[in-house]
């Protein structure tokens, strides 16, 4: 949960760093691709760090630097500083990999899909409050200036109380996950505690220490481990993976910057507060759609083929976004309202299937390392994701009147308006192929 897009480009407004308001974009991309630029380069260790210590302890200690690195987010007092938090957050914060890891070993196989959809369902009710809670509490002096002056705190640093309220919220995470079991066995406990996990032993040890036998045990019932960077299946859905959220992420961070635009800009001319509903919206349908309905579609399609479908209605989808600023009014709202609805829903469905996919095809004892290799590799793409969608909506609100070499452009044409579309949609296509 974070300050929804909207808000961090009215941060760098604020900043003064962007001279021309249609570079908002630009910059507000770099700050995105800061965070994740700091995960990618980090999250292959945290998934080592959690395959030898235990889930727990990374799930803590990423929990903690929300809480840090969070709060001094909200503080900033320029773009520099902005930009070095979320990258010192990204590097800390290795939370994902291992959560990812922690929940496919607590559920029974019927009941994967169900659990690795609490991830992608976190995430909606993140959509849900995020954007109001960002909408309520940012500028606080500028809306409840009969509670928070000017001169206050909160005056002096109108984003910081979102940003506290979630530090508050990330701290309480941490005093909870101190209830949590953990999934990794180090055989450091008692025997009673061994038998209750894994039964008996073999009543054939003539009283030799449990604890080898167990080991023993494990060894023999272990299924044989290859190099991770040669286990073709999971290569193959971190690559997918990585495409399909490069795709994903530049256009999280896009379309706030799109709507917000005015129309001369082929944008919809929106407010902050229009955006934040929105968004809210679709978080709460997709949270209803991950617990009721996408276990039974998983069941019957499958995760590769519902990947699949998923990208090509994401393609239709996306070609309807530059016809749809084209309107107004209430038939606007309805249908931009529904297309955000639909991308969140598919794009929810492929992450999900992706992320099956990878914990099955390796082993517990590489679980934490696999989805690092994947969070690391994700992370990279979508640092890329964030500071290139920024550049190209940025370059065409820029060059609104200059002529393209492609067919049906000109001077009049709203191609440049929608040029991120067309890159999403080559995106997409590679995914599928």
């Amino acid at each position: 949960m974070d300050i929804d897009e909207s808000r961090e480009a009215l941060l760098i407004r604020d900043f003064g760093i962007a001279k021309r308001e249609e570079n908002i974009g630009y910059y507000a991309g770099f700050v995105g691709s800061a965070f994740l630029l700091g995960r990618g380069l980090t999250s292959i260790l945290w998934g080592m760090i959690a395959d030898r210590y235990g889930r727990k302890p990374v799930m803590l200690f990423g929990t903690v630097a929300v809480v840090i690195f969070n709060t001094f987010f909200g503080l900033s007092t320029n773009y520099w500083m902005a930009i070095s938090t979320r990258f010192l957050l990204g590097s800390m914060c290795g939370i994902l990999g291992p959560m990812r890891a922690y929940v496919a070993e607590i559920c029974r196989k019927e009941y994967q899909a169900l659990g690795i959809s609490t991830i992608t369902t976190s995430w909606g009710i993140g959509l849900v409050i995020g954007p109001a809670l960002g909408g309520l509490l940012a500028q606080p002096a500028e809306k409840f200036p009969e509670i928070f002056s000017k001169e206050s705190l909160f005056g002096r640093f109108p984003y910081f109380l979102p940003c506290l309220f979630i530090s508050i919220f990330a701290l309480v995470a941490t005093f909870l996950c101190q209830w949590l079991p953990e999934t990794l066995h180090f055989h450091t406990k008692n025997d009673e505690e061994n038998e209750k996990f894994f039964g008996p032993l073999d009543a054939n040890s003539n009283g030799s220490d449990p604890k080898e036998n167990l080991e023993e045990h494990e060894k023999k019932c272990a299924p044989k481990e290859q190099s991770l960077y040669k286990n073709w299946p999971l290569m193959s859905s971190i690559m997918l993976y990585c495409v399909f959220q490069l795709h994903d992420m530049a256009y999280v961070e896009i379309f706030p910057l799109w709507a917000v635009s005015p129309k001369k800009f082929g944008g919809l001319s929106y407010s902050s507060d229009d955006i934040g509903e929105i968004l809210a919206l679709a978080g709460f349908v997709m949270l209803l759609f991950q617990i009721f309905l996408y276990p039974p579609i998983e069941r019957s399609f499958g995760p590769v083929h519902l990947a699949r479908i998923g990208a090509v209605i994401t393609i239709v989808l996306l070609s309807t976004y530059p016809f749809i600023a084209k309107l107004s009014g209430l038939t606007l709202t309805l249908l931009i309202d529904l297309a955000v609805v639909l991308k969140n829903l598919v794009s929810v469905c492929i992450t999900t299937g992706l992320y099956l996919l990878q914990n099955q095809a390796v082993s517990q004892s590489q679980r934490g390392a696999a989805n690092g290799i994947s969070l690391a590799a994700m992370s990279l793409f979508k640092a890329a994701g964030p500071a290139g969608g920024g550049a190209i909506f940025a370059w065409a609100q820029n060059n609104q009147n200059a002529s393209l070499f492609l067919p049906g452009t000109g001077s009049k044409s709203h191609y440049y308006d929608n040029f991120f579309f067309f890159f999403s949609k080559i995106f997409i296509f590679l995914f599928i192929n």
